[in-house]
């Protein structure tokens, strides 16, 4: 059995039922995802369109392709016909953008508000304060189905730091299902990575993004 295989093998035994694992794939090559998928992981998480697409095509629909990066307006039109899940919308623009292209390729794209919980000047994602008011703008968009938030949080060498930020989220994902807004149905909660994920769990998340834990170190020094 591969490292990765192992390492797969064990989280998912690990993890309770009910939370799924993206596995981020920031820079892994194909061998690399197919591994991990053979290895029981049904979800990709990728944060680059380019690095997206080029999987794709080698591995199509063996597992759902998560986006898990900053998207940019000029890149929904690549991303959308390949992906299931985009977990990074934080403004109406972006979402009025996927809403477009959902519509041309003829579907229901299911997507995360992205909350910088940290409210950290360098990190993308929709303030705390603004995720109710940005949910209700979007869930006019007829080919957008909101179905949860996911956050980051700031990345530190202690897990328990992380841990404020995941309660937060989490409270705003409970007052928006109080909310019963309109074509939003929030079901997931995506939060905590290698080195968070089972503070992330503790606080409520039921989906986690894995990438280290899973692929081993990058060759290059990345959060995840």
């Amino acid at each position: 059995m591969s490292f990765i295989s192992e390492n797969v093998k064990r989280i998912l035994k690990e993890i309770p039922d009910g939370v799924e694992v993206v596995a981020a794939a920031k820079t892994r090559t194909a061998d690399e995802i197919l591994e991990a998928i053979e290895a029981g992981i049904s979800k990709i998480g990728e944060n680059y369109v380019q690095e997206a697409e080029k999987v794709y095509e080698f591995i199509g629909k063996k597992a759902q392709w998560h986006f898990i990066g900053h998207l940019q307006s000029n890149k929904v039109k690549q991303i959308v016909p390949i992906t299931d899940m985009i977990e990074t919308v934080d403004s109406t623009k972006i979402a009025q953008r996927i809403d477009k292209y959902a519509k041309f390729n003829d579907k229901i794209m299911p997507i995360l508000i992205e909350v910088n919980s940290g409210r950290e000047a360098q990190k993308n994602g929709v303030m705390p304060e603004d995720v109710i008011t940005l949910v209700k703008e979007i869930a006019v968009f007829p080919n957008i189905s909101v179905q949860g938030l996911m956050t980051m949080g700031p990345f530190t060498g202690d897990p328990e730091d992380a841990r404020p930020y995941f309660v937060e989220t989490r409270k705003i994902f409970q007052a928006l299902k109080k909310e019963h807004i309109p074509n939003i149905e929030m079901k997931y909660l995506s939060m905590g990575m290698s080195n968070s994920y089972e503070v992330a769990i503790e606080e409520g998340a039921n989906i986690i993004r894995i990438g280290t834990k899973l692929f081993g170190p990058r060759a290059c020094k990345y959060e995840g």
